[in-house]
């Protein structure tokens, strides 16, 4: 990588020069993420694989920059006006906004009126006024009146529009210019369309909106760019059109008396007001964008890392129930590993209201299949399934979750669902899903889109490109931070694992299909196509219970085990008798068995796993109940407290189940005692809290809450 891209990445990340150098050595070996920021800390200074995933994205940023100025410089070459100074300018570019400004006037142009004045002829009258050698513009544009031009009026107009696009495509114009645009308001007014559409109700807080762009919240720019988008507001930057103008006059009309000084003043005045302002408006609204995209992709990410390190229940028996109404509750019961025993289907609410009949069946399967757990979908008739459930009187012993069913729909009708139960509908796939993850939500969402968690802030309207990799970085990220049982996994749980993917995580359950369960991990080379790259990016992310090495069932790295083998020696015991055994870890001086490429982190993070081996880090599943006398939005008034569970983060606030069909909001003035807080920072999701009502609008059914724990 380029010295000046190691430097600008570093100064971006506040890390230091050789950080980027060494992430982009590993990445040119074929390393990943995960596998750089937790085995491979000396090399970066302990960086995090958020860190980590920031170079790389940073990295692949200028790889495709360097194309792009191979294919810039190629094409200014061939019109033969590459300079030395040119040349150097677009080689030195670390913006690409800086990179197209230098690239603009040689691009190739589609039909202008400058390309119309220039195919007439005009260009050297335009030269002539530009360069204030015309005494008398009238007389000289009398020369160019003949062939496709008719006037002299014509022809000063071709001249005037050569030199406002030559003054449109100057860079040091369009900066000074993005300069004051980036320090006005973003303004949006309501159209003609968004007053008589209903539809543009939901965005009348924009109707007529100002806000300093450098300031405006991510999911206030987003909601108006998507108004802008579906014709209900018209989104501009009060951009101050007397500064801006009086910036370029002063370039290039300073001396007043020359005889083409009206000519030039004229060409500046069309140049701001025809081109540059439509042109710095639109790439400063589309910078403005990019950031509002980061802020609300990383609001995406961190919600989607909550969601899949929620608390597993683990391998339970499972009841899962997909309630409805009309259609009855779609009823399954998994074993603990999560296969389908059975599955039927009850009605205990009207229309058909077969309440007793549904008491027996779900008394029955608890009984017949030794249930230890009841998950129930939180979308329609949730709650009154779940409090139908906990009146049937099942044993004491019997714990009953309300798991959010977001994209259970989406994986049911998958080809993932359909390749996993073939030869059952859709509804059953959907109570299976919910089952799934509440005994390991990380394990089932990974087969489901992120997009389709319900866990997002205006996710249609970012960067799609820029949202998939941070959500494949975030999916990445959590299931190697758990670690993944490779007898148990399934393909599309290990294609998420460090250096294996979609063709490696088939190979591997097809091998463990025919050869029977992986007894160790030196077994995974003999899996057709997983080479020594491979292994060794994979290896210390699978987990092998049982096995006769204990050290893979943890996070140490098989090329460490040598290491562990000299502390238990120098300890006077087995391996088997080290690992796991927390008071003989204490006495494990680190700094003994630093070598050349195991420094002290990696040594102490191997001492901090010896003590835990495969210590899962998510927390364990926690029941929850709703206020039992709050079924309706009627039965709300200020100043009740109710607890409620957090379903989603946003920039502004948090969303929370209180037991209704409308989820009420916590803004982010009402999080703490000191006024506004940063929701990610104050809440999680899926963590219960408890609520007091500040006001419900029955006709939005909106309901405000505040935060008290």
């Amino acid at each position: 990588m380029k010295e000046l891209y190691i430097k600008y990445i570093a100064s971006s990340l506040h890390i230091q020069n050789w950080q980027v150098e060494n992430c982009a050595e590993l990445f040119a070996e074929g390393c990943t993420i995960p596998f750089i920021s937790r085995y491979r800390k000396e090399r970066t200074g302990g960086m995090t694989d958020v860190e980590v995933a920031q170079v790389k994205h940073w990295a692949d940023v200028f790889e495709e920059m360097e194309k792009r100025k191979t294919s810039i410089l190629g094409t200014i070459e061939e019109q033969g006006k590459l300079t030395p100074e040119l040349q150097k300018a677009i080689e030195n570019c670390v913006s690409s906004s800086e990179l197209e400004d230098l690239y603009l006037p040689y691009r190739p142009k589609r039909k202008t009126r400058a390309t119309v004045a220039v195919a007439k002829g005009l260009e050297p009258l335009a030269d002539l006024l530009w360069n204030n050698k015309s005494r008398n513009p009238q007389a000289d544009a009398a020369k160019f009146v003949k062939g496709e031009v008719a006037s002299v009026e014509e022809a000063l107009q071709g001249a005037r529009d050569i030199m406002a696009e030559r003054i449109s495509e100057t860079a040091h114009n369009r900066e000074t210019l993005r300069g004051i645009y980036r320090t006005r308001r973003v303004c949006s007014k309501v159209t003609k369309e968004g007053l008589s559409n209903p539809e543009a109700a939901k965005y009348r807080t924009y109707f007529n909106f100002s806000q300093p762009i450098a300031k405006i919240p991510s999911h206030n720019l987003l909601a108006m760019l998507r108004a802008q988008d579906e014709g209900f507001l018209k989104v501009e930057i009060d951009a101050d059109g007397e500064k801006c103008g009086n910036k370029l006059y002063y370039d290039y009309c300073q001396e007043h008396g020359y005889p083409s000084h009206h000519e030039v003043r004229d060409a500046v005045d069309d140049a701001w007001k025809r081109l540059l302002d439509p042109s710095i408006t639109g790439e400063v609204l589309r910078e403005a964008k990019e950031k509002a995209d980061i802020e609300s992709i990383q609001v995406f990410g961190e919600n989607l890392r909550q969601l899949l390190l929620a608390p597993p229940v683990g391998q339970k028996r499972v009841m899962a129930i997909d309630p409805g109404f009309r259609t009855g509750c779609k009823v399954v019961c998994l074993d603990e590993q999560g296969n389908l025993l059975c599955h039927d289907v009850i009605y205990p609410h009207p229309p058909v209201a077969k309440k007793m009949d549904a008491i027996i069946k779900v008394a029955d399967l608890v009984d017949k299949y030794k249930i230890e757990v009841i998950a129930i979908g939180s979308g329609t008739a949730g709650r009154e399934t779940e409090d139908f459930v906990r009146k049937v009187g099942l044993p004491e012993e019997v714990r009953i979750f309300s798991v959010s069913e977001d994209g259970a729909s989406v994986y049911s009708a998958s080809d993932v669902g359909r390749e996993e139960f073939p030869e059952y509908d859709v509804t059953v796939r959907g109570a299976v899903s919910i089952g799934r993850r509440l005994m390991d939500p990380l394990a089932e969402l990974v087969k489901i889109d992120p997009k389709s968690l319900g866990v997002g802030q205006y996710q249609h309207d970012v960067d799609q490109a820029l949202l998939k990799e941070k959500l494949d970085n975030t999916v990445e990220s959590c299931v190697n931070s758990v670690g993944v049982n490779l007898n148990t996994a399934s393909p599309y749980l290990l294609r998420y694992v460090s250096g294996i993917g979609p063709a490696l995580s088939k190979a591997i359950t097809d091998y463990r299909a025919v050869n029977g369960d992986f007894t160790s991990r030196e077994q995974l080379k003999k899996v057709p196509r997983l080479g020594d790259k491979a292994f060794q990016q994979c290896a210390g992310f699978l987990r092998i219970a049982g096995a006769a090495n204990p050290l893979d069932n943890s996070a140490v790295h098989p090329e460490a085990y040598h290491i562990v083998a000299k502390m238990a020696k120098d300890l006077k015991l087995s391996t088997q008798q080290l690992v796991g055994n927390a008071e003989a870890c204490k006495g494990i001086e680190a700094s003994k068995y630093v070598e050349k490429d195991f420094g002290l982190p990696t040594v102490n993070d191997i001492i901090l796993e010896l003590q835990k081996p495969g210590r899962d880090p998510r927390e364990s599943a926690q029941e929850f109940s709703f206020a039992e006398d709050i079924h309706e939005i009627d039965d709300l008034k200020p100043g009740m407290e109710l607890p409620g569970l957090v379903t989603n983060l946003t920039a502004f606030g948090a969303f929370v189940d209180i037991g209704l069909h409308e989820n009420g909001l916590i803004h982010a003035s009402q999080m703490g005692v000191r006024g506004m807080a940063v929701p990610s920072k104050v809440l999680k999701l899926h963590q219960h809290v408890m609520v007091e009502v500040l006001n419900v609008d029955l006709e939005r059914n909106r309901i405000s809450l505040r935060l008290i724990k």
